[in-house]
């Protein structure tokens, strides 16, 4: 899918000029409100699905009780209750955090390379997050609170500096050679996280079942543990949405318009990275968010990054609960890893988008 140049830059981006980016125009309320819409009726999906045969009624109610100044009687005993607030409602809302970290940060490392097939895991984070934490699961330590968290998050975010500082250093501002060395440092760390399980084969089940990715552990622990990093992240993602427009033009008009690129495009891939890397930390490596969602909604709404941005927050919360949901039905009473699960619609979709590209270069 090529980006197409068909809008000039209003005035109240702060820049003027010459330069024409794809589809530029607001968030409309409509496009919102269904965002909106998608996302809630993906959080009643999720709480509506479990084992524990819970009514729908009686689970609509107790939702109710909890919002503020609400005050209803759901019938459902203490038990009931129990399995819906501290094992439903803390999956629903972290894949609501994930798929809104993993889709928005795609987006923006789309914006940032000016390639429409570039997903969070680009840069090496997929590559650092599962070293980091098969070296935890492997020296019996994932017991211990949030180790294996921390050291996926570590893993992930040196990755990614080894990548920025490896492309900087040999191609200068060259936006290939950052790409290409992410391609190397995910190599190199994958084959030493390939070497370490072949090592410690007793774990493999273990490592696989993390790297795979899966919400079925979830806790309110999890969501507190990763929304100051989303929470940051995310909104320094939503301040640039106007400038990764202008960068999508090219780096000499953006230049000429007054942005400066480079910084831009420094802070832009930090704060996706941190976002991404907060997200494999509680969740594993859940592949393709990142590629169907920014897609699918340029394909509904347009290319402009002012809508790109707050419906993938949206709509990529609302896709991964939807997948979690799926998840848990299609081999009930076993579960499927999520990865699976994104992967079967992803991997079509990306070959989809990898033909619409090829034609738009052509």
């Amino acid at each position: 899918m090529a980006f197409d140049s068909a809008a000039t830059l209003p005035s109240d981006d702060g820049v003027t000029g010459r330069a024409r980016v794809p589809g530029l125009t607001r968030l409309t309320p409509g496009w919102l409100v269904g965002g909106i819409v998608v996302a809630v009726g993906a959080v009643l999906a999720g709480s509506l699905v479990g084992p524990a045969g819970l009514a729908p009624g009686p689970i609509l109610l107790e939702l109710l009780d909890r919002l503020p100044f609400v005050q209803l009687d759901s019938s459902l005993s203490p038990q009931q209750a129990a399995v819906l607030t501290q094992i439903r409602l803390p999956r629903v809302v972290l894949g609501l955090l994930v798929g809104a970290a993993l889709a928005a940060s795609g987006a923006a490392y789309q914006g940032v390379f000016r390639n429409p097939l570039a997903d969070p895991y680009l840069l090496g984070a997929a590559a650092g997050a599962g070293l980091g934490a098969t070296l935890v699961i492997v020296a019996g330590l994932h017991d211990l609170p949030a180790a294996v968290p921390a050291a996926a998050f570590l893993g992930a975010g040196a990755a990614v500096a080894a990548t920025w500082t490896m492309g900087r250093t040999v191609g200068g501002r060259s936006i290939t050679s950052v790409i290409l060395a992410g391609v190397a440092v995910a190599s190199f760390l994958t084959a030493v996280q390939t070497f370490v399980q072949q090592r410690n084969v007793e774990t493999l089940r273990e490592v696989w079942s993390w790297i795979l990715g899966s919400l079925a552990t979830a806790t309110w622990d999890d969501v507190v543990l990763v929304v100051p990093w989303l929470a940051i992240s995310l909104t320094i993602l939503l301040a640039h949405r106007r400038h990764l427009d202008v960068l999508s033009v090219g780096e000499e008009e953006a230049s000429a318009l007054g942005i400066d690129a480079p910084r831009v495009r420094t802070i832009v891939v930090v704060a996706a990275t941190a976002a991404t890397a907060a997200a494999v930390a509680v969740s594993g490596l859940i592949g393709f968010v990142g590629i169907i969602v920014p897609h699918a909604i340029r394909l509904a709404a347009g290319g402009t990054y002012r809508r790109v941005l707050p419906l993938a927050v949206l709509l990529g919360g609302a896709f991964l609960v939807i997948a979690d949901v799926l998840a848990r039905l299609l081999m009930e009473p076993a579960e499927l890893p999520i990865g699976v699960v994104t992967a079967f619609f992803g991997a079509p979709f990306f070959a989809v988008v990898l033909r619409a590209s090829s034609r738009g270069a052509a």
